[in-house]
């Protein structure tokens, strides 16, 4: 029976993948790699201690004697400076692969899979090419005539790949899109922050649910990837036939748009919804919300489509050449910030004695950019469905799961109390 290492194991997806791995049955050993114990209770689960951040002598010796035939690499280090955070990333797989290496536990390696995510096509530069595919020309060495930011996950792939060919055993990159999933004392994740953002708006005078967002965004199509649709793939990708040395969306299967999510949040929630939802036309440089503060931000880069734009013929249209525009008609950083929200936020936590970490730790920012982009997101599954691969899941139902898993941990208010309270 082979046996499994899952770095970052206290993540979304890396705890989604060692849940994956116990229920599968054919792994007799599965090693969780991160700084804090996951506290897995399985006898088949072993936790190491490991700082990736450590230089490879030292991870070689904190995890002498634990080797695996599949390695699921889940680690990554957040930073605002896109050069930063691409040295940091790349420097962690390097210094890990190293350390597999100087202790010999490389030597049992059939299969290494690497989570890497949709910044593969520079979506949170501005649009590509509708579907994303996986061989769509990487934003890099100044492909369309433009010098892109640069993106960790190609140097993470070329290390990865060298290191794979040096010793002999194969290699599966993974491309979720905005995961739905849940961690304990993890929140940086979509659904924590749009899970409070309802329940504190149910709880403020009125019970609106205004869209975050622009009007743009609200009618664009997106995809979303399940925490536990991504666990099964990689488990799949482990032992695929033909499934080694390549590069894969991994996405829910289906299309969705806030414009079919919305309305369902605040039906969940006990919201209204507002009609007009766009009073002042939710287009970058208008008002917000009755009162709330909006945002435009213009982005600094030329859209991805730049980098196809000649065989699309679009070379001089300005859908290929104008720097992007995120606009926000209800500000979410700004709006956690409010008097008003903070006091609904307090009546919640004290009735029902919620997290205060989740609200201080929300990602805010991170609905920033899903919710206040004009730009469209879907990705092809084809290349893995060629393959065999044939697992789904409705986005909606995985949400809404995640909703439910943050009420029982004490993050998100009881539904039907908050109902019934509000």
């Amino acid at each position: 029976m082979p046996s499994a290492i899952v770095t970052g194991a206290t993540g979304i997806t890396g705890s989604a993948i060692v849940h994956h791995l116990l229920k599968d049955g054919s792994y007799d050993k599965i090693y969780s790699f991160s700084r804090g114990n996951p506290g897995y209770q399985d006898p088949k689960v072993q936790h190491v201690t490991l700082d990736l951040q450590s230089s490879a002598q030292d991870m070689a010796h904190a995890f002498e004697g634990v080797s695996a035939e599949h390695i699921f690499f889940c680690a990554y280090l957040a930073s605002d400076d896109q050069a930063q955070l691409s040295r940091v990333n790349e420097r962690l797989l390097y210094n890990f692969l190293e350390a597999l290496e100087l202790n010999g536990s490389a030597k049992k390696i059939k299969r290494f899979i690497l989570t890497c995510g949709f910044k593969q096509y520079g979506v949170h530069i501005g649009p590509g090419k509708q579907p994303l595919l996986e061989d769509d020309p990487l934003l890099e060495n100044n492909a369309g005539g433009v010098s892109w930011p640069p993106i960790f996950y190609y140097p993470q792939q070329r290390v990865l790949a060298n290191a794979a060919k040096k010793g002999g055993w194969e290699w599966v990159a993974t491309l979720p899109e905005d995961v739905l999933g849940y961690a304990r004392g993890n929140f940086m994740n979509e659904a924590t922050a749009l899970g409070l953002y309802c329940a504190v708006s149910k709880a403020l005078p009125g019970s609106e649910l205004p869209f975050i967002g622009s009007k743009a965004n609200y009618f664009s199509f997106n995809c979303w990837t399940s925490a536990n649709l991504h666990a099964k793939f990689c488990l799949w990708a482990a032992v695929a036939p033909g499934a080694g040395n390549q590069i894969f969306n991994v996405i829910n299967g289906d299309t969705e748009s806030f414009q079919n999510l919305w309305p369902r949040m605040a039906s969940r929630f006990g919201c209204h919804i507002p009609d007009p939802m766009f009073p002042n036309g939710g287009t970058p440089n208008t008002k917000g919300f009755k009162g709330y503060e909006s945002s435009t931000i213009q982005l600094q880069n030329k859209p991805p489509l730049k980098s196809s734009a000649a065989a699309l013929g679009l070379s001089s249209d300005p859908v290929s050449n104008d720097s992007p525009t995120l606009f926000l008609q209800v500000d979410p950083e700004k709006w956690a910030k409010r008097e008003d929200v903070n006091q609904a936020w307090a009546k919640l936590r004290e009735r029902y004695g919620l997290d205060q970490h989740a609200w201080d730790k929300a990602t805010w920012n991170f609905l920033t950019m899903t919710l206040g982009r004009d730009w469209s997101c879907v990705g092809s599954m084809s290349k893995a469905r060629k393959l065999g691969w044939t697992g789904y899941a409705d986005t909606w139902d995985e949400l809404e799961d995640t909703f439910k898993i943050l009420e029982s941990e004490g993050v998100l208010p009881p539904l039907d109390q908050l109902k019934r309270d509000f």
